[in-house]
């Protein structure tokens, strides 16, 4: 068996990854076991800048604030603002304080430098503006489409001026109170208020929908995407807060169904642009269904990854990538009867694994999971090979 896996094993390269797939995918998507580890990052960043040089990609996305990420894609595509300025606030999760990501911004501001817009690189997030302790205030993002609506269209087609939705919003400190988490009654999310705001962004939607050819041509392309990308928001965010006041026992599923629900919507306009790279955990990109174990006990729910795979079919491909140790998190070196054992001992590192094949090679009864002795880090299931394009490994995720 050794042998077999050996056989599988390449080197970490976009030729490498291409040779894997049956054709370029629209979305190349990238997994990771745990977040924050520059390791990771700079292979992704290495990963990144050879797609765009041999392989034509103009647009990487990863799991950060979709609307913070404007400020990153302003940045890298036109120079507005600081590398310091964006890294402090185009960011969420903590994401903007990681070295890679900053050399990765860096290097994508550089590139674009004095490239027609055809060229330039592009950054966006694609997770929705939530956390683990809640979500955002739909405010931001209302606001945001009916300004836009509002400088564009006959004022008597709006359903409701700027005045009325900042009335039905409130307070912002109503909407992302972290105690909502736990406590399901402090949510504002079911409130008569909550719902004409529902009713006021799906008729804001539709018109931005029914006025595209006009809008498309009185602004352009760019803008009338985010547009759209400000009404994906507010409809998801306003579905967001109405489940976390729920009080059923599946209010924990559905609340991790309607983050990946909106990360797969932001992923597909992604692809409508051309083909990108994705990074994020693999449970978000995993073909398989994810699991969590929370509070309220374990969950199960559709990954983006899962939900884009179905749409897109071929055009998207998942590369997971697995870890030998993070020794600063009390991760140790893997034991033999684990998959990530038997990777680690391997001389390539970090290499590249048929995923296919490795789950032939392991035949019929896979080796079991492996243990994490750290919640933040979740080791590779064997069951899924079968379903991934391939598979990264790394030895060791090494102290920032």
């Amino acid at each position: 068996m050794a042998t077999d896996i050996k056989d599988t094993a390449q080197a970490v390269d976009a030729a490498a990854l291409m040779g894997l797939l049956p054709a370029r995918p629209r979305l190349l998507a990238l997994g990771e076991p745990t977040h924050g580890e520059d390791t990771l990052l700079e292979l992704r960043n290495e990963l990144f800048r050879q797609l765009v040089e041999q392989e034509g990609y103009r647009t990487i996305a990863i799991e950060s604030d979709c609307l913070r990420g404007l400020a990153v894609d302003d940045y890298v595509s036109s120079g507005t603002g600081t590398l310091d300025e964006v890294m402090e606030r185009g960011f969420s999760h903590g994401w903007g304080a990681c070295s890679a990501n900053r050399e990765l911004v860096r290097w994508m501001r550089a590139h674009n430098d004095g490239r027609p817009a055809s060229e330039r690189l592009r950054f966006a997030g694609f997770d929705g503006p939530l956390e683990v302790t809640g979500a955002a205030s739909p405010r931001q993002a209302l606001t945001a489409l009916h300004g836009y609506l509002a400088a564009r269209v006959d004022a008597d087609l709006l359903p409701c001026t700027a005045e009325t939705l900042d009335h039905l919003l409130g307070a912002d400190g109503r909407w992302t109170d972290p105690a909502v988490m736990r406590d399901p009654s402090r949510s504002v999310g079911q409130s008569a208020a909550a719902g004409r705001l529902r009713l006021l962004a799906d008729d804001l939607v539709t018109l931005l929908d029914v006025q595209t050819p006009h809008l498309v041509t009185a602004t352009s392309r760019d803008g009338w995407e985010r547009a759209r990308l400000y009404g994906r928001t507010a409809t998801g965010l306003l579905r967001y807060h109405h489940s976390m006041a729920d009080i059923s026992p599946t209010r924990m599923t559905r609340l991790c169904a309607l983050r990946d629900s909106m990360m797969a919507d932001n992923l597909l306009a992604v692809a409508a642009r051309g083909p990108a790279l994705v990074h994020a955990h693999n449970s978000h990109l995993q073909r398989e269904k994810s699991a969590m174990q929370m509070w309220e006990g374990r969950v199960e729910w559709w990954s983006a990854g899962a939900l884009v795979s179905a749409r897109l079919g071929a055009e998207y491909a998942f590369v997971a990538t697995a870890l030998g140790t993070i020794r600063h998190q009390g991760v140790d070196t893997p034991t033999p009867d684990t998959v990530e054992g038997l990777l680690y001992a391997l001389p390539q590192d970090p290499c590249l694994i048929d995923a296919r094949r490795l789950a032939t090679a392991l035949g019929d009864t896979p080796p079991a999971p492996r243990e994490s002795p750290w919640f933040g880090y979740a080791p590779l299931d064997p069951a899924h090979l079968a379903t991934g394009d391939g598979l990264v490994f790394v030895k060791d995720a090494l102290r920032s």
